[in-house]
């Protein structure tokens, strides 16, 4: 007969509970909300319901609960392999830019993850997967005969989860801030400003994720097993309730009106610059038109009107209230409208490549965010 344990809840165990609670009621606002960054807002909503996961596999296993369910031993084992292809992806939504077909590939580790785990793990019988619980809990526990009909080398691919979890964390968290760094050179800001509160927030949730890195590394390599796996539990949880707080924080409900901005208190931006630089901007993007152009950019209109890049960012922001992305955005699509309705013949792949966007799904992304409508929806109407 196999040895259980009673139920037993506590500190951590509630911490962790109220943790699962909260990253469901968050996941479902980012994946069905209809403001906002959609692509984005999906991607993490995701890796929110990957966190639920995750955390619900390690309190059943902390609360004695595991041996009521033991065929559910390591079911959020694939979920190790999306975390990090998810959070790459969720950057390059904030910096607008678009999923692509090839960046299914991404995902690629996390199917076959999926897969093994689905012929391999999920079928395996009641009293390997009771041994399993127990090597990682209770190791001290006599374990069941499991009649094992596989070699013990179907377990090779499993061994080695937390080094590869490790592994696609790191390369992915570099690669996200790579793309960071980019985007406030793009800007011309420095990296740790927070004159964008888009990349300000992307930025944060980078270092979010690298220090889940760190705390993993750090409770697998003091706890023996499992055993110091509801401290990262907790440690999710307080990345879940920092960024609902953050959430709340950028509501506009809790935005105050006509408060003066203290972003830009120590440029020396005179407002008789401002206004000739915003009617020079604005007789420039209707007569040249070089947002056209796929490598307009903030430093090279910057240069063409004799201004620097951060006043130029400056001008944007107060006058206008915008960033450069949606700044550009705004001018293409507007672009768009015309030829979508004047030139039926072309193609909308065309139409996007005109108006300087290299990939239809940007340019749908871009036109749905500011007409409320696709491409196709809006050249019918």
């Amino acid at each position: 007969m196999p040895v259980t344990y009673p139920p037993k809840i506590d500190f951590f165990a509630c911490v962790m509970f109220l943790g699962i609670v909260q990253a469901l009621f968050l996941a479902y606002f980012f994946i069905f909300g209809k403001k906002g960054n959609r692509q984005a807002n999906l991607f993490f909503g995701l890796i929110l319901i990957g966190f639920v996961l995750s955390m619900t596999e390690i309190l059943l296993c902390y609360t004695n609960y595991m041996f009521k369910m033991v065929w559910l031993i390591d079911f959020a084992e694939p979920a190790n392999y999306a975390f990090a292809p998810l959070l790459y992806l969720y950057i390059r939504g904030i910096l607008n830019k678009p999923f692509r077909k090839i960046d299914w590939l991404h995902f690629v580790p996390f199917g076959l993850c999926l897969l093994y785990s689905s012929i391999v793990l999920y079928p395996l019988g009641y009293n390997i997967k009771y041994n399993a619980y127990i090597s990682a809990y209770y190791p001290n526990l006599p374990h069941l005969d499991d009649e094992m009909v596989w070699d013990k080398s179907v377990y090779f691919v499993q061994s080695y989860t937390n080094e590869l979890f490790l592994v696609s964390m790191f390369a992915y968290s570099l690669a996200s801030i790579w793309l960071l760094v980019k985007s406030f050179k793009q800007e011309n800001v420095p990296f740790f400003s927070k004159q964008n509160a888009s990349l300000n927030w992307a930025r944060k949730t980078v270092f979010w994720f690298i220090s889940i890195i760190i705390v993993f590394i750090i409770f697998k390599k003091t706890f023996p097993h499992d055993l110091g796996d509801h401290l990262i539990a907790v440690h999710l949880t307080l990345i879940i309730y920092l960024i609902s707080i953050s959430v709340v924080r950028s509501s506009s409900y809790f935005i105050q009106e006509n408060k003066p901005s203290k972003k830009y208190e120590k440029s020396s931006l005179t407002s008789e610059i401002q206004e000739n630089t915003l009617s020079k901007l604005q007789n420039l993007m209707e007569s040249e038109k070089p947002f056209l152009e796929d490598s307009f950019s903030m430093p090279l209109l910057a240069k063409q009107l004799a201004v620097s890049p951060h006043h130029l960012s400056q001008i944007l922001n107060e006058s206008l209230g915008q960033s450069f992305f949606d700044f550009t955005a705004q001018y293409r699509v507007q672009e768009a409208q015309r030829l979508l309705l004047e030139k039926d013949n072309l193609k909308i792949e065309e139409i996007a490549e005109m108006v300087g966007y290299n990939s239809k799904s940007a340019f749908n992304t871009a036109f749905k965010k500011i007409t409320g409508l696709s491409p196709s929806e809006f050249r019918k109407r």
